[in-house]
Order: C-alpha cells, then structure tokens, then sequence
C-alpha cells in the first residue's frame, strides 16, 4: 500500500529514481569544471582562472505552499521561503551566497500580487546581504487560472575549495547537532493539503505560513568553535533521505527523538494521517530543519554558540543491509 505521501500525490520513490537517471545521463559528459556529482544540495563549478574557489549553484521552488498562501491570499512570505531554502541548499557546502534570479509565473498577472510576492524575494536578499539581480514574471493562461501562480528561483554562491565539507572525515562516534524547524519550512504541503479541508485552512493559517529560515549565521557561529565536517539541509524527504546524502557509506546516523520537541503542526498532521515511524521522518522535517555533524569534543561548543541549537544524535559504523538513517521514537 503506498504510504500517505503518495496518495496524496508526490512519489519519494519516484524523485530518487529520476536523480538515479539524471546522474546515467551525466556519466556520458561532464564539463571539466564540475566539482561532485549531480544528487547533491547544490553544484559546484570551479571559478575559472582561479583553483582555489568555486561557484555553488541551486535551483529551487515553494512547491505547493504558493496554494496555501492564494487560499489565504497573503502573499508577501513565500518569496523569502524561497530565498532561504536555497540559501539553506548552498550553505550545506559552506557557500556565501552571491546573488539571486527568481521566476514568477501566472495565470493572469495582477501586479499588486506580483509586487506582494517579490517583495519577500527582495526582502530576504537584503538581509543576506545578496544582490537580486532580476528574473522573469510570466503570464500564461491556459497552463495556470486566474489565481494561480508558481514561484522558483536560482541562486549563485562561492565557497573556498579548502574549505567544503568532507563527509568522508565523518566516523563513528561524531555528533550530530541540529538547528530546529519553525513549521513545514518548504516540503509537506501536498500532504498538509490532503489531511486539512479547505474549510479548515483558515485555522491553520500561521501554521502552515510559518517561514522557511535562513541557518546562515548560525551555521557560521558553530563553524566558528567547531569542527563541521557535514551537514544537512532538511527538505523533501526528510531525515531519512536528507542525511544519508553527507555521510560516508560506512557510517549511519541515529537520532533520539526525545532529544526534541515536534511542532505541532506536525503532530497534528501525522495524528491526522496516521503517519508511521519511517512515514513521519521521510515526509516531515518533525522538527530538525538542518544538521551539523561535529566532533563529539566540539558539540557542546557548537549548541553553545546557537540558542535553540541541540545534540540530537550521533554517528555509528554501519554494516551491510542497514539503514543510513536510525530514528528512536520518543518514550511515552
């Protein structure tokens, strides 16, 4: 039977597979430039004429959120959600963002919408401290109605190369600090959607809107006493497929739930849809919106110099057939 997710009408599965195909098609040429492999949080490409840096590149959109923010008709939120989720998906390489492209389009153009929309995009920008440098608004009737609308944007970064992460120094005993969620941040919302009437989304309302942070000064402030050697942005997918992405194969994580409070948007969701274990933690973030893996003698270092950061797990050797990812549930 397929999990709550995919009735609702978004295949985990499905995504994963098509990154398998992706990277097939990218085994038969890539620029010499390139730096890893597609699958990653971001890409990197060496800046030409100089070694010892690279450009961080990440697409991304607001997926189904925009809906909730057109039910509600409160638009001026979702461009940062965007802003920041791409910051969070260059970051996870250490990357200083650079600038910002991003793409609107609509079934019919109001501008005052439009304006409402791009003025979180701007406003985000502006406290990183990023140039927007432009983008495109498109008007398309026929593929959205009146009313509907999509929002997507590019973001271009640069990181020194000494200084990306390696998750092959990740070993057994490293600790896994975790920056807290605030709500659905980007990812869940088809699901959010399926289990909430549309009757009821006006109670949900700041729920459901609450916005997707920027970890960026924190990520730097525990960079600044400790030792990252990987991290993780939390989206689509969850902890379990999230994480597995910055480990060594020989490794897993595991997580203590109890460590953490859930939101309760969250608990209301899972509640509602009789979420399983794995179901809750490859759908929601259930809390942890970003990862740091550090040394065990560094990690109270790291929760010091970020309120609300904590140790939610650690790193343990992992052997053949074993899951990348363990979460231990609460104890009631």
């Amino acid at each position: 039977m397929k999990d709550a997710y995919a009735r609702a009408g978004v295949d985990i599965d499905a995504g994963n597979e098509a990154v398998v195909r992706y990277r097939a098609l990218a085994d038969d040429w890539s620029h010499p430039n390139v730096l890893g492999t597609l699958g990653g949080f971001s890409g990197l490409f060496r800046l030409p004429g100089d070694e010892r840096r690279a450009l961080v590149g990440s697409t991304d959109g607001v997926g189904t959120k925009i809906l909730i923010a057109a039910a509600l008709r409160r638009y001026d939120s979702v461009g940062a959600d965007l802003v920041n989720h791409c910051i969070n998906d260059i970051l996870v390489v250490s990357a200083t963002p650079l600038f910002f492209l991003d793409y609107l389009a609509v079934g019919k153009l109001e501008p005052a919408v439009a304006a409402q929309i791009v003025s979180g995009v701007h406003r985000a920008c502006k406290a990183q401290g990023m140039a927007l440098l432009g983008g495109e608004t498109a008007e398309m009737p026929g593929l959205y109605k009146p009313g509907d609308f999509d929002l997507a944007g590019t973001i271009v970064g640069i990181v020194d190369v000494d200084a990306l992460p390696d998750q092959a120094r990740v070993t057994p005993g490293d600790a896994i600090v975790a920056l807290p969620s605030v709500g659905l941040h980007t990812n869940g919302y088809t699901l959010a959607r399926a289990l909430i009437p549309p009757d009821e989304i006006p109670a949900f309302g700041d729920a459901l809107l609450a916005p997707h942070p920027s970890y960026y000064a924190e990520v730097r402030a525990i960079q600044a006493v400790a030792d990252v050697k990987a991290m993780s942005h939390i989206t689509g997918g969850g902890l379990i497929d999230n994480v597995p992405r910055t480990l060594p194969p020989a490794c897993k994580a595991i997580f203590e739930q109890q460590r953490w409070t859930v939101p309760p948007i969250m608990a209301e969701l899972v509640r509602r849809g009789e979420l399983g274990h794995e179901e809750r933690y490859r759908t929601l973030n259930m809390g942890i919106g970003y990862t740091l893996t550090v040394p065990l003698a560094d990690a109270q270092r790291a929760v010091a110099a970020v309120p609300g950061a904590f140790v939610a797990g650690w790193i343990e050797a992992r052997r053949d057939g074993e899951p990348a990812v363990v979460v231990h549930p609460a104890r009631v």
